[in-house]
């Protein structure tokens, strides 16, 4: 029970701007999540939406549910009642093919299921789910499922006893989360009949509604945060924004009578919610290509099109007893940081982790135990294999959105995303060109002004200024390199 007081969770908002989550345990972050409010989040919002057209060699529909771009609903993702008259899965076949199931002008109930990224629209299903204090209600499967953080056997029993005594309507099921565990049946039965209650709300508004249309809008991420990770572990809340503040209490008083004193008002001016408990430094480690492990090893993050590929550096350690326990140490250290900062940049997809040579199986092992372990705390699905021969290890993480890194970076405009940017002496010669180009034009004034950016300009004045001259020379023109403000570095991406 030592552990229980030890976990903290920190709101912090910028009106009408931003909000910031940080979970912590001991002082140290284990979950971060921003919302930018500008880029507002339509994951697991439900719409009334329009089929618009339907690709046969995709097995997928595009549909109008009112955003910029159509979103993406594969045939997997499309419940039976949708289907038209008569049409079934043809013999051994799971699914009918859909320019069968469905027609265009079609309407349906969609759920985000994944945020449009890049050209690609929104993952949409048709499958909807509305998420409880306890439960998460499934409209159209009857399931009874218990969250797999409860490992339990004896609870799972219980909770499973506890629901069959609870009235589920025809056609409809539910999830038992991980906050239920533990929960008595006054409790569960509340948070199920409010679920309900919104669940026929939900469908009136999809009768009347007019498509394409939004009929249910996910709470921000302030009251996500509550709803889904205050546990009773968690000892305080700190908010440092009155309204928010008073929002959180009511959803506490609701969730822990008791408990009401546990969410705390940050209200001092002079210095930010996140620098009063020294979560700031920690956080800035969700930007860093590398993170030093505690004996000086190191952990390389680096995204490829494809995966995400982590490399594990011994550094600075030193082990007194030779190769195999350090690279041991280090291995186990840095199975336990990834954990941690998968956790931190939600990081999804493919990963595959390139640990130090191990030679001992025994070893292997080990590291693989404590990377599982370490993962146990995270909320999103992972599949985590073995290590190979090669020292290789290839897991598989879910996404689960609001990530700090993916809201607040984007590609380098001078190098475009690849980490190189082209060298002085390289960008001076295309400038030395494009000047020769336009000197040899008919068109070309008797005073050529060359703009670029401060840097390269300063380079072209110090060390091509000869040759500069020597071409003035030769076309009897006079060349003025000029420095400009903005940089476009227009040369820097040539082959």
């Amino acid at each position: 029970m030592a552990t229980t007081k030890r976990r903290k969770m920190f709101i912090s908002v910028l009106p009408g701007e931003q909000i910031e989550v940080a979970l912590t345990r001991d002082g140290k972050v284990q979950e971060y999540y921003v919302e930018m409010l500008q880029q507002a989040k339509t994951k697991r919002n439900i719409y009334k939406g329009i089929v618009k057209n339907i690709d046969a060699s995709l097995q997928a529909a595009f549909v109008d549910y009112g955003e910029q771009r159509n979103g993406f609903l594969q045939v997997d993702e499309v419940h039976p009642e949708y289907y038209q008259p008569n049409v079934k899965p043809a013999k051994g076949y799971k699914y009918p093919l859909l320019q069968k199931a469905l027609k265009p002008g079609q309407e349906l109930l969609v759920q985000v299921g994944k945020e449009p990224t890049g050209n690609k629209g929104a993952f949409l299903t048709t499958y909807l789910s509305l998420p409880g204090r306890y439960f998460v209600l499934t409209p159209g499967r009857e399931q009874l499922g218990v969250s797999r953080k409860i490992e339990d056997e004896k609870e799972r029993a219980r909770l499973k006893d506890l629901m069959s005594e609870l009235k589920l309507d025809e056609g409809i099921g539910v999830i038992l989360r991980t906050v239920s565990s533990d929960q008595n049946k006054t409790n569960l039965s509340r948070d199920l009949q409010f679920l309900k209650r919104l669940w026929e709300e939900v469908r009136k508004k999809g009768v009347s509604g007019k498509a394409p249309c939004l009929i249910y809008e996910e709470k921000d991420l302030a009251f996500r945060a509550v709803r889904d990770y205050l546990t009773p572990e968690v000892s305080e809340i700190w908010v440092d924004h009155a309204e928010t503040a008073k929002q959180v209490q009511d959803f506490v008083a609701l969730a822990y009578p008791r408990r009401k004193r546990m969410v705390k008002k940050h209200l001092d001016t002079d210095k930010l919610l996140f620098e009063r408990f020294n979560l700031q430094r920690q956080l800035e480690t969700v930007y860093n290509r590398k993170v030093v492990l505690p004996g000086g090893g190191e952990v390389v993050f680096d995204q490829t099109e494809a995966l995400m590929a982590v490399d594990i550096n011994s550094g600075k350690m030193s082990s007194n007893s030779g190769f195999k326990d350090l690279a041991l140490k280090t291995n186990q250290e840095a199975a336990e940081e990834i954990a941690q900062q998968l956790q931190l940049r939600d990081l999804g997809g493919q990963i595959v982790i390139d640990f130090i040579e191990m030679k001992d199986s025994k070893h292997k092992r080990e590291v693989e135990k404590t990377l599982r372990a370490a993962l146990k705390s995270d909320k999103a699905r992972t599949t985590v294999g073995r290590i190979s021969q090669f020292g290789l290890l290839e897991m598989v993480r879910q996404r689960m959105g609001s990530s700090a890194l993916s809201l607040s970076v984007e590609d380098c405009g001078h190098c475009q995303g690849t980490g190189y940017v082209r060298s002085l002496e390289w960008r001076s010669l295309q400038a030395m060109k494009e000047i020769f180009r336009n000197l040899r034009s008919k068109k070309c004034p008797d005073l050529l002004e060359y703009y670029t950016e401060p840097e390269l300009a300063f380079y072209l004045l110090n060390q091509k200024r000869s040759r500069i001259g020597e071409l003035e020379a030769q076309f009897g023109k006079q060349v003025q390199i000029r420095a400009r403000k903005e940089s476009s570095f227009p040369y820097e991406s040539g082959s």
